[in-house]
């Protein structure tokens, strides 16, 4: 029987002041089918860096015998593999975005089972460290480099922690779709939501979804289509990705779980005491995403609600750090869907019917 396996990634941002070792560590949580740690095994792990789509052919692949703990972690060193194909030292991290496939035998054989891919959403530092960087953000997220471009490390500056978006005094549990994304999930009344938004590039059938950069491509197009805001994937951590309706209005979220329709929001809505408050209490408080004053935000329902703009139906980017809005799976009439949306400047969630090309987040909801 195939198995398959939870796994959590772990990239590690290794020292900038040595010369730059051509290797990064990765660690991984390996269960079972039966969702049991496989502890104390020696296992058999292939590891593929692809570029730009998790869909084309590898740059690099490598193979690694390593061996689990009691707790079921195995930790290695990529770039230290035994090599398949590619040449390590030749990946240009700092062109292009870049995604790490992860293919498992519990048993240290070749009947590898497909974990996941996820994306490296910082390449890894020490391998660009010989350019050197001239300046730091403020919000200490950001280094960019000498040669004029920049790496993304969430959550090394104290002032900008990656957690601060959520209600620490709230019990989060977690998810995990089917390219490998984890996400946090929150009870609200009665109903168990992502806190955070999609980042999916697949439905659930494995089927890919289209990435539409080109502005007159996104306007015309009938299918299933994602962005990143702005076409930057910089944004993809916190804000996930935007997807037009057709793309929504299919199984793009994981096994056991689905879009929300436009009555369950209105049970959402409900639950937080209705309209003209909800939206606050969905909000998060951290004035590093919002553009002040966030208006009424407490985050008491643990929602999490991050301000990743929109898309519209001509291709235009909006109201990043303004604006936040999520797809409905209610349709209105042939060319509209609902959504529900939230402002920086007021405590409402809004309730607004859209044209089917838009580009707007999702949170699933659990079945």
């Amino acid at each position: 029987m195939k198995s398959t396996f939870l796994i959590v990634f772990l990239v590690l941002i290794l020292n900038a002041g040595a010369q730059a070792p051509r290797q990064f560590s990765y660690q991984c949580v390996i269960r079972n089918s039966s969702n049991a740690i496989v502890e104390n095994k020696t296992v058999k792990m292939r590891i593929s860096i692809l570029k730009n789509s998790i869909n084309n052919n590898s740059l690099y692949t490598e193979e690694h015998s390593v061996s689990t703990n009691k707790n079921g972690l195995a930790t290695l060193q990529i770039g230290n593999g035994t090599v398949v194909s590619g040449n390590f030292s030749n990946i240009e991290w700092g062109n292009g975005i870049y995604f790490l496939k992860s293919e498992t035998d519990i048993n240290n054989g070749t009947n590898f089972t497909i974990v996941g891919t996820t994306q490296l959403l910082s390449v890894p530092y020490s391998l660009q460290s010989g350019n050197g960087f001239s300046a730091v953000s403020p919000r200490g997220d950001t280094l960019f480099l000498d040669n004029g471009k920049f790496l993304i490390i969430p959550g090394i500056s104290v002032a900008n922690p990656s957690s601060s978006r959520f209600n620490q005094k709230l019990s989060y549990d977690n998810l995990i779709d089917i390219d490998g994304n984890n996400y946090k999930t929150i009870a609200i009344g009665n109903q168990i939501w992502m806190a955070e938004n999609l980042k999916v590039t697949r439905y659930r059938n494995g089927n890919p979804i289209s990435l539409v950069s080109n502005n007159l491509q996104w306007q015309n197009t009938t299918t299933g289509a994602w962005s990143y805001y702005n076409n930057d994937s910089v944004n993809n951590n916190l804000y996930g990705k935007l997807y037009n309706w057709f793309a929504v209005n299919n199984e793009i979220c994981p096994s056991g779980w689905h879009v929300p329709s436009d009555a369950e929001w209105s049970v959402l809505e409900n639950v937080l005491e209705g309209s003209t408050i909800a939206g606050g209490k969905m909000k998060s408080i951290t004035s590093n995403y919002w553009k002040d004053p966030n208006t009424g935000a407490t985050n008491a329902s643990g929602y999490s609600a991050l301000p990743g703009g929109f898309r519209n139906n001509s291709g235009q980017f909006s109201a990043i750090s303004n604006y936040g809005a999520w797809w409905t799976s209610t349709a209105n009439g042939t060319n509209q869907a609902w959504e529900r949306d939230i402002s920086f400047n007021a405590g409402s969630l809004y309730r607004s019917s859209y044209s089917q090309n838009y580009g707007f987040a999702v949170r699933c909801l659990k079945d």
